[in-house]
């Protein structure tokens, strides 16, 4: 990812710059989510085998986990959705879980389950923190958007016509 001081970019290289780290932003983002909901699924499963929950397995939690995660709220506004089930984090999440055999959670035992949640939340982690470090950087490419167009040194002409 480019650290490139935004006022030295081109317009054309600035907008093309600010898309394609938006485009990463929603690849981890969606990963990110997918993360957390698997994450929920094995907590609500630790839960339930400590006792702390009334149901007798997993399907009964599924809708309220899937809702919560898949298609909670974004902060940031919503952009059209790609498929990211290719993206490389796509991936290593799932060989990730793979790995853990994860597939069947009811079937772990309590130390593989503790060590699935713990990996799961550690990749959780590790996209949360590169999300951050994309927002300021896609932040500061839009403030110098902004700066530019108020200032004059772009048109929204010329915004109309590049797209």
């Amino acid at each position: 990812m480019s650290t490139t001081d935004p006022q030295s970019l081109s317009l054309p290289a600035l907008r093309s710059l600010r898309t394609e780290l938006q485009q990463l932003d929603d690849a981890i983002s969606y990963v990110r989510r997918l993360a957390q909901a698997r994450l929920d699924l094995a907590r609500a499963e630790m839960k339930r085998r400590s006792g702390g929950s009334d149901t007798a397995g997993l399907s009964d939690e599924l809708p309220n986990i899937l809702g919560a995660q898949l298609t909670g709220g974004q902060a940031r506004p919503p952009r059209p959705a790609d498929d990211f089930s290719d993206h490389p984090l796509a991936l290593e999440l799932e060989q990730l879980c793979a790995d853990a055999g994860s597939t069947d959670l009811e079937s772990m035992s309590d130390d593989e389950l503790a060590g699935y949640v713990a990996t799961l939340f550690s990749f959780e982690q590790a996209r949360s923190a590169e999300r951050k470090a994309l927002f300021g950087r896609i932040d500061a490419l839009s403030a110098e958007l902004v700066r530019r167009y108020r200032d004059g040194e772009a048109s929204v002409d010329g915004l109309l016509s590049d797209d």
